[in-house]
């Protein structure tokens, strides 16, 4: 990891115990304190515009950490153990239709985050007690002051369900991350606020939502508008979040960042995922499960509208692809592979949702950058996809973006015209019954769609192939027998330990049927992230 901190950990810990506790069962405690609330005061986007732009120009402040040597005891188990008393969600009266529950502090959420519910042009301060929780008789949290603050937060499903307390599809935890079960009804992959200095010189900076202000939503189809404060050391912003039920969750995004100091690498609508291997890069006797990764895949529409897809990677080092484009029409982390068949877990890796961003108006120059951190075990979040533009970040810049994130099973906005690549397996080189010289490898790229259905029989399907070095040879496409894809192989022959960059497509005449397919090749050293034990 580029800085101590574990991403997959800080998502993980508290929400583990958090679900662990509705998969039990506990029924909610019937002795709860109602929430509290504090004045009702003015509140606007504007406004919160105007204060981020302030304290940009102000010394950072950090959030406030309560008591951190007892929150420092608040670990894994104890976390789990604490639980918010669902029947006092805040909305669960009145006519906002999703109940927002809170989460506790915790050993990995030390630093508090503060609750605000907007009615009208006035919010109100959700006020701390620990009253509002279920916890153990012995819970170090009943230790905590009084103004000890919350960790984050969740939508609950509508409350006209009758299981909307063991059920939510949004939660906001750790940092600036955030999380939606998309439409297959599992959380997996994260989004940030903000990215700053991932892969860097300089360690990885982790700004905050130091305060939250919510809007219910009143009717089906309504957004619940979610307004955030953000804060760190070089940074300062105020976010607009209008999120909707839909069959996943769609997400309407406004920012205005305000820049303290320098920033070597400012990451835009910041995605994190985790791959550990696939079908094409597990070795041996590595590990019982066939896949393990809650991404496969990096998506891409170019300004030009060229649709790309690039296979993640586990390296032996972090590196970092950055895909120059001008004012982007999307791009996400994709889990492809729906087939519970290829994981064989329990863990619902097939149900991870795809996170999909949506560009609202012109980001200008810049690059769609991809840091692939290497990992030896599915715990740690190692992949992570966002946009960075392309002129230095100074202090004294600012900036607005506006975009959509899109929680879905599949990409949005495919091309009819165009099939899928579907799965990626890599061997020895050469023709089988034959000799296999060394140093060839040989991949074999398979895809399909309605696409390839509306080709006519006589089709000339035609492989377009460029390697940034090496050469190819042994190409050749072919149908797969009793289905309705095809089949793309070729070898490719190269020397050295240094990263190989592919490029393929299939045309017929002068017309892609394919989207374009790249990927990476490590040989030698920087395929060694992925160890065989012993």
């Amino acid at each position: 990891m580029p800085s101590g901190l574990n991403r997959r950990d800080v998502l993980t810990t508290a929400l583990a115990g958090a679900f662990a506790a509705v998969i039990a069962g506990r029924p909610d405690e019937a002795a709860a304190t109602p929430l509290t609330y504090g004045p009702a005061k003015p509140f606007s986007y504007a406004q919160l515009v105007k204060r981020a732009q302030e304290m940009a120009k102000a010394p950072y402040v950090a959030p406030y950490k309560p008591a951190p040597s007892i929150v420092e005891k608040i670990d894994y188990d104890a976390h789990g153990k604490i639980r918010f008393k669902r029947d006092y969600s805040m909305f669960v009266d009145g006519d906002g239709l999703y109940p927002v529950s809170f989460f506790h502090l915790g050993r990995f959420f030390g630093k508090s985050v503060k609750m605000h519910a907007i009615e009208g042009d006035k919010a109100r301060e959700v006020m701390y007690s620990g009253d509002y929780f279920d916890m153990p008789p012995d819970s170090p949290a009943r230790g905590l002051p009084p103004d000890a603050g919350f960790a984050g937060f969740q939508l609950r499903e509508s409350k006209a369900r009758p299981d909307w307390k063991t059920q939510d599809w949004v939660a906001f935890l750790g940092a600036s991350y955030f999380r939606a079960i998309g439409a297959l009804n599992q959380y997996g992959i994260s989004a940030r606020g903000l990215a700053i200095d991932v892969a860097a010189p300089n360690p990885e900076e982790f700004p905050d939502f130091s305060e939250f202000y919510i809007q219910p939503a009143t009717a089906e189809g309504a957004p619940v508008v979610i307004h955030a404060l953000l804060t760190g050391p070089s940074i300062a912003g105020a976010f607009k979040f209008a999120i909707r039920r839909t069959e996943g969750c769609v997400m309407d995004i406004e920012s205005a960042l305000f820049v303290r100091k320098d920033i070597f690498r400012l990451g835009i609508a910041p995605l994190t995922s985790m791959f550990w291997y696939g079908e094409y890069n597990r070795p041996a006797q590595f590990d019982w499960r066939p896949e393990v990764h809650d991404s496969d895949g990096l998506g891409l529409i170019t300004g030009a509208g060229e649709r790309i897809f690039r296979p993640l990677n586990n390296p032996g080092r972090i590196l970092v692809n950055s895909f120059v484009d001008s004012n982007p029409r999307g791009f996400g982390l994709v889990q492809r592979d729906r087939n519970n068949e290829n994981y064989l877990d329990g863990v619902n890796y097939e149900r991870r949702p795809t996170l999909w961003v949506e560009p609202i108006g012109g980001w200008g120059e810049g690059s769609v950058q991809l840091v692939e951190i290497p990992t030896d075990d599915e715990i740690h979040d190692n992949i992570v996809a966002m946009w960075v533009p392309k002129n230095p970040v100074k202090a004294g810049d600012s900036f607005d973006f506006k975009y959509r994130l899109h929680w879905v099973a599949d990409e949005p906005f495919a091309a009819a015209n165009l099939a899928k690549w579907t799965a990626l397996r890599v061997g020895r080189g050469g023709q089988a019954g034959r000799d296999r010289p060394k140093g060839y490898t040989k991949f074999v790229l398979e895809y399909g769609g309605d696409a390839l259905a509306a080709l006519a029989k006589d089709a000339k399907m035609e492989p377009v192939i460029t390697v940034s070095r090496g050469k190819t040879s042994y190409v050749f496409i072919e149908p797969v027998p009793w289905t309705k894809r095809h089949r793309l192989h070729f070898d490719v022959q190269y020397d050295g330990d240094e990263p190989i960059d592919m490029r393929a497509f299939v045309k017929v005449g002068d017309n892609p049927v394919t989207e374009t397919w790249l990927y990476q090749l490590l040989p030698g050293a920087l395929g060694e992230g992925l160890k065989v034990p012993g």
